[in-house]
């Protein structure tokens, strides 16, 4: 069933992850990805900044922007619209939303015409509320295995529920 993944959890994709890691799991019960046209606009910003603060090494950055680069010929990407900035602009009057949180759930939106039952792929507890407002199926990417995570979601667990991890902890 196709999911949309907002840039906390498609991130975690682009570092080394094991054939039997929890997020491999996720990606494969929640494929394919659906994702904000600036998602990987984001990711780079993520990888290059890493490299610049020597979190990750040069060998690194290339590895993440190389599997950036496999992610995108298989995921779809949601589209700038006019539609879509108005949502934007009405989640930022709704909820305590950065700019790029409005983005990504704009474009949820604009993919998923009815949310309830969509699954929203997310490793931002404040994100993570408003997409489960918003009648998503909200689905951890924080380590917890796949069939957990969309129970969580499905019985409304409220993201703060437990302390969840930063993706970017896996360079």
């Amino acid at each position: 069933m196709s999911s949309f993944w907002d840039a906390s959890a498609a991130i975690a994709l682009c570092a080394h992850q094991s054939r039997n890691s929890p997020l491999r799991r996720l990606l494969r019960e929640n494929s394919p990805l659906v994702v904000w046209w600036g998602t990987p606009i984001e990711i780079r910003q993520v990888l290059v900044q890493a490299a610049r603060d020597r979190t990750i090494s040069r060998s690194g950055l290339d590895q993440g922007l190389a599997r950036l680069s496999v992610l995108r010929r298989y995921w779809h990407e949601v589209l700038p619209s006019d539609r879509l900035r108005e949502m934007a602009e009405g989640l930022l009057d709704a909820h305590a939303l950065r700019l790029e949180h409005a983005l990504q759930l704009s474009a949820a939106l604009v993919w998923s015409d009815v949310p309830r039952g969509r699954r929203f792929v997310c490793a931002d507890p404040q994100l993570a509320r408003a997409a489960a407002h918003l009648r998503f199926t909200v689905v951890r990417a924080d380590g917890m295995r796949g069939a957990e995570a969309q129970a969580a979601g499905q019985r409304g667990a409220s993201p703060e529920e437990d302390a969840w991890e930063n993706p970017l902890m896996i360079f």
